[in-house]
């Protein structure tokens, strides 16, 4: 088998056989025993991700992981058909041994509690016909759990496969015992069915033995199938995408595979089709749902020159689309793609449940002998303590533990990408329940970034024409924000000239040869670094004020300044409800801002923050987010995810708003692909959520093995109910995480 992987990306494979949280834990330690791998196996995903191997070495891993035991495939991001038919494979299974299990318990445990406790009842072989109804159950029906048993000691290994079959197989065996040998028995003769059956319930463990695999069945069963709804949740976004195009070649529109479509190609989306690829409306209006794939509630309004992203839902036009990103590049599919990474990580917290049930299996086992032997040694007859000892041995399984934190982590993660939420990390989750103050970068995040030219002043001498085509000249080659608006405020002027030696240094101004002079715009301290004769004088008549709200650019030419441009800019919709949402989840805000310190001010008073800095350059807003840690600051930085790449990897938490389809962010923890900035509040408490519904599910795993191991080893429990209990157990943890569907954000 040849697969094409580069090193530096991470190895993804597709893992089956895994039946608990100790199986995930070997499978790891298998891969991280090749040279340079680092290993983890997330259970609830049944997904390893690999680092540090090679495209050549990828058969290694398989065969790796098949040693320890398991079966497993490189994951196929565009072909999820293994894993799905894996999962569907092992849930009939499940239902069919469930199915025959029920319909077999219920006789036999009427006939084994009636017959044993009303001996006058009995008929002859009564014992036999229990025999025969518990024979399928624990064997056949039962066979998962002995067959991952064998499988695991085969590798010198136990799970919590091995607690539910020797529970089985020693209740069946006790049963079968006393029923040929009359172990444990003082009355007379009794062998092969000859003889007085002991009386009472207690002696005879066939029901246990089927009352604990239809339990444990029911369990497991229910488990899968909640596992794959969590994991359908997830794998939604795959969903959206449209699998045929119209696509219009030589005049001519005729339906294709998606795959067929090229970047440049233009399609056709009628009303009520899926939108194939991201692309750019060339002819026709329409409005867009968008709701699937950002959260947001009303449909917009597009038209010619717009940007549509594949996935979303043309309502009512026909439109006619130029395709700018197709396939993998699309924002669908890069927003699908960090959510599976995110998934395929494991969160330190489950690092640590991961290496405690790896303990805890052989614990158990150990400690049912020892509470067997203890009652044994205090006198109680051999079959009493046995009945405790299964006891203990079934109620203790910790699978509970082994689900708590990886379903809770992939329901909030799918839940979170279903509203705009884009989660690269479990470590992100993680950090967001110690977040104390939140940073917000101003242009692009809290206002629209996008800027509008209010004042032109030319110096003495100089015409506005003049000052706004050099201007824009210099900036036409600009992708900065201010550039932007000095070149649509130019856009009626005809001889702008193209220029040469174009020169932008960040957060401080461009240049460039205009009419074969240098010519600047940017700040003062730009004018004065280029040696451009700036008085208090010349600053006053064209209307300089370092207090006003507007920004204002210089523009020099020619070693002289020649005027000034002021810009205004807008604050986003929501923006206001957005930072009191923040305050009323306990959280101080602070405004960064590259801006004056008035143009900051003034932004802050109408949010209501009382901490700006202004005046900071790109390259040091990672400093303040140090400057605030140093304080002993939790922070979360919040910005456009553009020239704020240092300060979102510097911050604890790092959120990055953005628009278009730059969704595959390297310095972001969380990606907000929302417009509405109620999403920042919205991510951080469904981040909090997502961590308080891991809290309780390790709370009540932990609390439920802490509490029943006593109980169960006093002998006050009976072991069909504590079958019952643990199947339970198992899944009411997935139920209290599928709770988290239901976020609705704004909490």
């Amino acid at each position: 088998m040849t697969v094409q992987q580069d090193l530096a990306e991470p190895l993804q494979l597709d893992v089956s056989g895994m039946t608990c949280a100790a199986c995930s834990t070997r499978v790891e330690k298998a891969l991280n025993r090749l040279d340079g791998v680092t290993a983890s196996v997330n259970y609830a995903t049944e997904r390893a991700l690999v680092t540090g191997l090679s495209a050549d070495r990828a058969a290694e891993a398989l065969e790796q992981v098949e040693r320890a035991g398991y079966g497993a495939r490189v994951h196929d991001d565009g072909d999820d058909t293994w894993s799905r038919r894996a999962t569907e494979v092992r849930i009939t299974s499940l239902r069919r041994r469930l199915v025959v299990a029920a319909i077999l318990t219920v006789p036999l445990m009427d006939l084994t509690i009636v017959l044993a406790l009303t001996p006058g009842w009995r008929f002859p072989g009564w014992e036999w016909l229990c025999v025969l109804l518990a024979l399928p159950i624990v064997t056949w029906a039962a066979w998962p759990f002995h067959r991952a048993t064998m499988q695991n000691l085969r590798h010198g290994n136990v799970s919590m496969d091995t607690l539910v079959s020797l529970g089985i197989a020693a209740s069946f065996g006790w049963a079968l015992a006393t029923l040929l040998f009359g172990v444990g028995e003082d009355g007379p003769g009794y062998w092969l069915g000859f003889g007085v059956t002991p009386e009472g319930a207690n002696s005879i463990y066939l029901d246990v033995a089927a009352g604990m695999t239809t339990f444990q069945l029911a369990g497991r069963y229910f488990e899968t199938r909640s596992r794959r709804k969590a994991g359908d949740v997830l794998g939604a976004l795959n969903q959206l995408a449209a699998t045929h195009v119209r696509i219009i070649r030589d005049g001519v529109e005729a339906l294709h595979p998606t795959s067929t479509l090229r970047v440049g190609d233009r399609f056709v989306v009628r009303p009520g089709e899926t939108i194939p690829a991201d692309g750019t409306i060339i002819v026709g209006n329409a409005a867009i749902d968008t709701s699937m794939l950002t959260g947001e509630p009303a449909p917009a309004d597009l038209g010619p020159g717009a940007q549509v992203v594949g996935g979303t839902i043309s309502m009512n036009g026909r439109l006619d689309v130029q395709a700018t990103a197709v396939g993998a590049h699309t924002q669908l599919a890069q927003m699908a793609a960090l959510a599976e990474q995110a998934q395929a990580r494991k969160a330190r917290v489950q690092t640590l449940v991961d290496r405690i049930t790896t303990y805890f299996v052989p614990a158990v086992i150990v400690l049912a002998v020892l509470v067997t032997g203890g009652w044994m040694l205090g006198g109680a007859s051999f079959e009493v303590a046995f009945g405790i000892g299964i006891t203990t041995l079934i109620i203790a399984c910790p699978c509970a533990l082994g689900l708590a934190t990886p379903t809770a982590l992939m329901v909030g993660i799918g839940r979170g990408a279903s509203l705009g939420i884009l989660v690269k990390g479990q470590d992100a989750l993680e950090a967001s329940g110690t977040i104390t103050t939140v940073v917000l970068d101003k242009t692009g995040t809290l206002t629209s970034g996008t800027m509008t030219v209010a004042t032109i002043a030319a110096a003495p001498g100089i015409a506005e024409h003049q000052l706004l085509r050099i201007a824009a000249s210099v900036e036409q080659g600009s992708e900065h924000v201010i550039a932007k608006a000095i070149v649509s405020a130019a856009k009626h002027i005809t001889d702008i000239e193209a220029v040469r030696d174009f020169r932008a240094v960040p957060g401080k101004g461009a240049s460039a040869a205009v009419a074969g002079e240098r010519a600047l715009v940017g700040s003062l301290a730009f004018m004065r670094d280029h040696d451009v004769d700036v008085d208090a004088a010349s600053l006053a008549q064209l209307g300089w004020d370092e207090a006003s709200v507007e920004t204002s650019v210089l523009v020099g030419h020619q070693r002289q300044l020649i005027g000034r441009i002021g810009l205004t800019d807008t604050l986003k919709p929501g923006a206001r409800r957005a930072v009191q949402a923040l305050h009323r989840q306990g959280l101080k805000t602070v405004l960064l801002t590259g801006d004056s310190g008035a143009a900051g001010a003034h932004v802050a008073a109408q949010l209501g923050i009382e901490t700006v800095h202004s005046e900071v350059l790109p390259g040091q807003k990672a400093d303040v987010v140090r400057l605030l840690q140093g304080q002993g600051e939790r922070v979360a930085m919040v910005g456009d995810g553009i020239n704020d790449a240092v300060a979102l990897a510097a911050a604890d938490l790092g959120l990055a708003v953005v628009s278009g389809t730059d969704i595959a962010l390297k310095s972001a923890d969380i990606i907000l692909v929302r417009e509405d900035l109620a999403v920042i509040p919205d991510a951080i408490a469904l981040s909090r959520r997502t961590l308080r519904t891991i809290r309780v599910n390790l709370g009540w795993a932990f609390g439920y093995n802490i509490a029943a191991i006593p109980i169960a080893a006093a002998g006050l429990l009976n072991p069909l109910i504590a079958a019952g209990a643990m199947a339970i157990s198992s899944v009411l943890v997935i139920y209290n995480s599928l709770r988290l569907q239901n976020f609705e954000g704004s909490e």
